[in-house]
């Protein structure tokens, strides 16, 4: 694929609503119209729904780790409640759990900032929430590469921006060049997104790819960036992580980072995100989050602060099983005839290639529909590529046991 994309969505209008002969003006926004409900829901829901009618179903659609989060994190937020820390915190995170991001980001990243360029928020879709409320107008273009994570475009829409969709292809191992960013860049562009290790892909932009992505980025100065890092931990071999500012120091006065402690320590549903960016940019997101949610809970913020300070061995030990299970079902997965799989670097996704098993399987014509006949004959959940911007692919997730990492593959094959 080739040349300037727009995201393509299905609208329903309701302006109007006929009752009984009387025209009633429908309660919902227009923005409610403008964004299509997730197809990761959907597939959840069915397989939550097979499952309750008896079927057995092995999950590979879950975004998050299967480990338990760890003990010296809950032990923090015990003593946070213990010690009355059960009140409103500042908007942005406590003075302590800001310090310790912004530690992180030296001591990790080699980046500096201040108090008042970082925040915290409700996890890191919260995070990027924020940053599109804060900076877009109507009709701003927000340069999204395919495949993306799938909230992206709408969280731009409900904000009033343009998702445009930067396509990539298996040859370039889903990662866009910087002639791909250059030629769909206009003057309505204003901001730029970019996730590596990527959901879904597995993919991470190497220190000279993101270097030259970097060149074009410094001509526009327009273009606000957001990096998501929240994978960052999650890599594999002898594999280092590399944020675009440490390719391309000029462009911090108009990059985002979007992190937080849901993957790397497996606290999906304690809700800490966190980002650092300029000063300006910041307390605009704060102002917003200040009328939305205000802060995030005081003891989830207790245990973010101890999983970024506290000892960092269970990271190695997750990553370590997280490479392992990625060496098996890739090697699986491409002894299938119809599934071609790329090798990732990163995360813990798998975004195979199936077109040839779907242009094979009798009345399947698409990756949705294949998905769908995946989960109904062999119990095997897995999101469709077309979700994340890239049909003809498949999304497994594995955050799971080896077991049932075996069992999903012996099923795969036999179908």
């Amino acid at each position: 694929m080739s040349g300037r994309c727009k995201v393509a969505y299905h609208t329903t209008h309701f302006d109007n609503l006929i009752l009984k002969g009387t025209l009633v003006t429908s309660p919902l926004a227009n923005r409610v119209s403008r964004i299509q409900p997730s197809v990761t829901l959907a597939i959840t829901a069915r397989a939550n729904q097979i499952r309750a009618d008896g079927g057995d179903i092995l999950n590979l659609a879950a975004g998050e780790p299967d480990f338990d989060t760890p003990e010296h994190i809950k032990a923090a937020a015990i003593q946070a409640m213990q010690d009355g820390k059960t009140k409103y915190t500042p908007v942005p995170g406590t003075i302590s759990l800001k310090n310790a991001v912004i530690d992180k980001f030296d001591r990790e990243n080699n980046l500096s900032y201040e108090a008042n360029e970082v925040m915290v928020s409700n996890g890191g879709k919260q995070i990027f929430y924020n940053v599109c409320q804060a900076i877009l107008n109507d009709g701003d273009e927000v340069l999204i590469p395919a495949p993306y994570w799938v909230s992206y475009p709408d969280m731009a829409l409900l904000a009033g921006g343009e998702p445009v969709i930067i396509p990539s292809d298996d040859a370039n191992r889903c990662k866009i060049t910087a002639s791909d960013l250059e030629k769909h860049i206009t003057p309505k562009s204003k901001l730029f997104v970019i996730n590596s290790p990527s959901n879904p892909s597995g993919i991470a932009y190497t220190k000279e790819e993101l270097a030259e992505l970097g060149k074009v980025l410094e001509k526009h100065k327009n273009i606000v960036v957001v990096t998501d890092d929240i994978y960052e931990h999650i890599m594999f071999g002898e594999q280092k992580f590399t944020n675009i500012l440490n390719t391309t120091p000029s462009l911090k006065d108009r990059t985002i980072i979007l992190n937080g402690v849901s993957k790397v320590y497996s606290m999906t549903g304690w809700r800490i995100g966190f980002a650092a960016g300029p000063a300006s940019i910041i307390k605009a997101m704060t102002n917003i989050q200040s009328q939305s949610t205000s802060n995030p809970s005081s003891i989830s913020q207790a245990a973010a602060e101890a999983a970024l300070t506290g000892d960092q061995s269970c990271v190695a030990t997750m990553c370590n099983a997280f490479e392992e299970r990625h060496a098996y079902i890739i090697k699986a997965l491409n002894e299938i005839n119809g599934i071609d799989c790329m090798h990732c670097d990163g995360t813990f996704y798998c975004f195979p290639n199936i077109q040839g098993l779907i242009d094979r399987t009798e009345g399947v014509t698409d990756d949705i529909e294949f998905a769908e006949h995946l989960l109904v004959k062999s119990g095997i959940a897995g999101v469709p590529g077309t979700a994340f911007g890239s049909p003809g692919h498949i999304r497994f997730s594995y955050a799971t046991s080896m077991e049932v990492l075996e069992q999903a593959m012996g099923r795969l094959k036999e179908l």
